[in-house]
C-alpha cells in the first residue's frame, strides 16, 4: 500500500508541476483552432470578392487548412516539451519524396493556379495552342483542362504545358476576321473584280459594315494577281459566313468573266541551230 500511495503521490506532483505547461497548451490549442477558422473564413471571403474559380478557392483553402493545422500540432507538441525537430524533418523528407515523385502533376497544378488565376479563357471558348491543343473548353479543373475537339472527340490537356504555351483564344472578342485569298488573271480588270467582291459582301446581311470590307493587291504571283480579301462578322456567325462566300464570291467572279487561272508555264522552243553537228 505505501508504494501505491508513494506512485500516486508522485504522479500528483508530477501532475501538478506540468499543469501550467498543460493549460498553455491547451490555450495555444485553442487560440489555435480561432485563429485557423477565422483566417480561413476571412480568405475565402477574400477570394470570393476577388471572383477566384470555386474549384481554385476551395483547393487553395484545404492547402492552407491543412498547413496550418500542422504548424499548430507542432507548436502544441514543442510547448509540452516534446522533441520536434525529427517529426519536422520527417515532414521535410516525406515532402521532398512527394514533390520528386509528382512533378508531372505538380506542374499541371500549377499550370492550373495560373489559368484559374489569371483565366485566359473560361468555359465555352474556342481555343488553339502551339502544342496542337484546340478545342471548345467544356471544364477547367485544376490538374486537366478538358475540351472538345472540332470532330466530336474529348481531349484532356494537361495544364503544365498548356498553361506555358501560346494561346489563341478564338472566343474572347465578339467580331472576327475572315480572310480570302484569291488570284486573278493578269488580263482582268482589277477594279471590276475589287467592285465585284465588293458588291458580294456588302449585301450579306452577316458581313459588318463597320470595319468595312477590303480588298488588297496581296502579290503578283506566277499565274495570277493575288488579291487579299478581309471582312467581319459576329464570332457565331463566322463559320457559316466564311464558307457561303467564298462560294458566292467564285459565282460572281464568273458572271463577271473573270477567270481565277490555273497553274501554267509559258515554254519557248528555240530551234536548232543548222551549224550544230548531229
Amino acid at each position: 500500500m505505501d508504494r501505491i500511495e508513494l506512485n500516486l503521490a508522485r504522479l500528483l506532483d508530477t501532475f501538478i508541476s506540468k499543469t501550467p505547461t498543460l493549460l498553455l497548451a491547451l490555450i495555444t490549442l485553442l487560440i489555435g483552432f480561432w485563429l485557423i477558422k477565422f483566417l480561413v473564413r476571412f480568405l475565402n471571403n477574400h477570394l470570393n470578392k476577388g471572383k477566384i474559380d470555386l474549384s481554385l478557392s476551395n483547393f487553395l483553402i484545404s492547402i492552407l487548412k491543412v498547413i496550418l493545422y500542422i504548424l499548430l500540432l507542432v507548436t502544441v507538441a514543442s510547448t509540452l516539451g516534446i522533441e520536434t525537430s525529427s517529426f519536422v524533418a520527417i515532414l521535410a523528407a516525406s515532402g521532398l519524396a512527394v514533390g520528386l515523385a509528382l512533378q508531372g502533376s505538380l506542374s499541371n497544378f500549377a499550370g492550373g493556379v495560373l489559368i484559374l488565376l489569371f483565366k485566359p479563357f473560361k468555359v465555352g471558348h474556342f481555343i488553339s495552342s502551339s502544342n496542337n491543343v484546340s478545342g471548345t473548353v467544356l471544364k477547367i479543373d485544376i490538374l486537366y483542362t478538358t475540351l472538345k475537339a472540332g470532330n466530336g472527340t474529348t481531349i484532356y490537356a494537361p495544364n503544365g504545358p498548356l498553361a506555358n504555351a501560346v494561346i489563341n483564344n478564338v472566343s474572347d472578342n465578339t467580331n472576327r476576321m475572315q480572310e480570302y485569298s484569291i488570284g486573278i488573271s493578269y488580263n482582268a480588270n482589277i477594279d471590276t473584280a475589287r467592285k465585284v467582291i465588293l458588291n458580294v459582301l456588302t449585301n450579306d446581311p452577316l458581313v459588318l459594315k463597320d470595319p468595312a470590307p477590303v480588298v488588297l493587291v496581296s502579290s503578283l504571283g506566277d499565274n495570277a494577281v493575288n488579291l487579299t480579301i478581309r471582312s467581319w462578322s459576329a464570332n457565331g456567325d463566322f463559320w457559316a459566313t466564311y464558307h457561303r462566300n467564298f462560294q458566292s464570291l467564285k459565282e460572281a467572279l464568273d458572271q463577271h468573266n473573270i477567270g481565277i487561272p490555273y497553274p501554267q508555264r509559258e515554254i519557248h522552243i528555240i530551234p536548232a541551230s543548222k551549224d550544230l553537228p548531229d
